[in-house]
């Protein structure tokens, strides 16, 4: 773990929540390997070893070998133990639980076109089971990890707010992830009501940031990649669109506040205006900070069948504001944060 990300994690470890809460708490994170659980895993355990948290974390996962080397310094620490599971079968875990997240989906475009099946059932299956779960246990909360594609293309606002559900066509290939994002939002609503769990959902904006793999087919993981790599930002669109954007720790503080003071039932969207951007907004800062420019090349008809056809996602951040979230930085230096640390990584 290199110096700049634990500043990072050290940073974000004076986050003005309570922290209290969590102590002698056992956390359940499903995707533990993902992109918002490896920096939610990271930064608890960095706070059980600095700040004397006592929280434990039970990360599930389907790939023990991959968690074993990203979390290998964990491996003997009495606060954190992986789970080999798919979150399409049953869990069985007899063990202590207090809260879960649910975070695990598929989030690349290519998987979307490619694995549009293993999407659908990932999320619903896997909400399904850890709502079970859930109920079963007695848990005290229970946060489902959803996106800002489940407001579909909403018309005549400047900024969506949680309750201003779009249209999502159904028929299109792409749409196995917004659509079963949605089913599985309905899903905690159901188990609200009918089992008593109590559930709030995180919509989250396009999340970057050092813990994303570069390799996957995310636009901005690949501009990132290209920029490290003091290549051209290849663009596969006129990149007009004009989105909210998360950085990574920002992401996991507003998860852990929903999940300590959410009100159950509740949807809460995460963005900051700091954080609006053009798609080639964020592919010029990039390749700014490698010295090297922007190019344009249309992708081709598997990649085109993942990608999203969105021209603006603004969200309204009003409702978690009010329960307590912030932001420090803005964009472009979340953005050079990000490369500065994969460089460092290098």
């Amino acid at each position: 773990m290199n110096s700049l990300y634990l500043n990072n994690l050290k940073e974000y470890s004076k986050y003005k929540i309570n922290w209290d809460k969590l102590n002698n708490k056992v956390v359940m994170l499903s995707g533990s390997t993902g992109l918002i659980g490896r920096y939610l895993i990271d930064l608890i355990m960095y706070k059980n070893k600095h700040d004397k948290l006592d929280c434990h974390i039970i990360a599930l996962g389907r790939n023990k070998k991959k968690a074993s080397e990203m979390f290998s310094e964990y491996l003997d620490d009495d606060n954190y133990t992986f789970i080999e599971y798919d979150v399409k079968e049953p869990l069985n875990y007899k063990g202590k639980v207090d809260y879960i997240i649910h975070a695990a989906s598929n989030t690349y475009p290519i998987q979307y076109a490619t694995d549009p099946i293993g999407t659908i059932t990932t999320n619903v299956l896997g909400s399904y089971n850890l709502l079970e779960y859930a109920s079963n246990n007695k848990i005290t909360k229970f946060v489902f990890v959803s996106s800002f594609e489940v407001y579909g293309k909403v018309k005549d606002v400047e900024k969506i707010s949680e309750t201003d559900i779009g249209v999502v066509d159904h028929t299109i290939l792409r749409s196995c992830y917004p659509e079963s994002k949605r089913l599985s939002e309905s899903l905690c609503i159901a188990y609200a009501n009918q089992k008593d769990v109590n559930t709030s959902i995180v919509r989250l904006s396009r999340v970057f940031g050092p813990t994303m793999n570069l390799e996957s087919s995310l636009a901005t993981a690949q501009f990132l990649k290209n920029g490290l790599n003091k290549q051209d930002i290849v663009l596969k669109s006129t990149g007009e669109q004009l989105f909210s954007y998360n950085y990574v720790a920002d992401a996991v503080t507003a998860i852990l506040l929903v999940m300590l003071e959410g009100l159950n039932q509740e949807a809460y969207n995460v963005s900051d205006s700091k954080f609006d951007a053009k798609l080639k907004d964020f592919a010029n800062i990039v390749a700014d900070y490698s010295g090297k420019k922007v190019i344009f090349d249309l992708p081709d008809e598997i990649e085109k069948k993942g990608f999203s056809n969105a021209e603006m996602s603004i969200l309204n951040s009003d409702k978690i504001t009010k329960l307590g979230w912030y932001t420090t930085k803005d964009l472009t230096s979340r953005i050079t944060e990000t490369l500065d640390i994969l460089k460092e990584m290098d």
